[in-house]
C-alpha cells in the first residue's frame, strides 16, 4: 500500500516525468531563472535543491551523482564551480517561486522559478565591449594602407548570346496573405 507516499506525477508516465524534471533542472542551472507552471516548479524544486547541495560537497562521488541527473559534464562543472559556491553560507532555500498570474489558454498558474542568488550581468560592460568591437571593425588600422585591387579590362565577346527572358516570381507566395489573418492580435477583452 502507498500510504503517505506522494509525489508530483504531472500527469505523465514515470519515464516522461523523470525527463521533465531533469530538463527543468538543467534549464534552471543554465538560465538561473525560468518561467513555468506552479505544479512543475513545485515538482522540480527538491531536485534542484539536491543538486545545489551536492555542488557544495564538491567530491568525486557528488560530481558523479550530479552527472547522473544532469547528463552533461559542462553543466556539472558550472554547478560545482560557479553556482554552488554562491550558496556556501546558506543551509537551504536555494530556489524561490514567484507567481505571475494565470495562463490565457488553460488557466494554469504561471510562475517564475529562480535561484535566490542570481549572478547579475553587467550590461554596461557588455555595451562598452560591443561598442569597442564595432569601432575596430569599422575603422582600418592606422599603420596600414588600404589594399586596392587591380582592375582588369573586360574582354568582349564578338557574339552575344541572347538570353531567354526570365519570368519574375510573384511578390507574395500563394497563401502569403492568409497567414496574416491568423496572427494573434492583442486581446480586446
Amino acid at each position: 500500500m502507498r500510504h503517505k507516499k506522494s509525489r508530483h506525477q504531472l500527469n505523465r508516465f514515470t519515464s516522461w516525468h523523470e525527463a521533465t524534471l531533469k530538463s527543468l533542472s538543467r534549464s534552471l542551472l543554465i538560465n538561473q531563472s525560468i518561467k513555468t507552471t506552479k505544479a512543475r516548479a513545485k515538482a522540480v524544486r527538491p531536485m534542484a535543491e539536491k543538486l545545489i547541495t551536492l555542488g557544495k560537497d564538491n567530491t568525486l562521488t557528488a560530481r558523479r551523482k550530479a552527472f547522473s541527473i544532469l547528463g552533461d559534464h559542462s553543466l556539472v562543472a558550472l554547478l560545482f564551480n560557479e553556482i554552488a559556491p554562491r550558496f556556501s553560507k546558506r543551509v537551504g532555500g536555494y530556489t524561490r517561486i514567484m507567481s505571475l498570474g494565470r495562463r490565457r489558454g488553460d488557466n494554469a498558474e504561471v510562475v517564475i522559478f529562480e535561484l535566490t542568488e542570481i549572478k547579475k550581468k553587467d550590461y554596461k560592460k557588455i555595451k562598452k565591449v560591443k561598442a569597442v568591437q564595432a569601432d575596430e571593425t569599422a575603422k582600418p588600422e592606422a599603420g596600414k594602407e588600404p589594399v586596392h585591387e587591380e582592375h582588369k579590362p573586360k574582354t568582349e565577346t564578338a557574339v552575344k548570346e541572347e538570353k531567354h527572358p526570365v519570368s519574375k516570381k510573384p511578390d507574395k507566395k500563394f497563401l502569403g496573405g492568409i497567414k496574416n489573418i491568423f496572427k494573434k492580435k492583442s486581446d480586446s477583452l
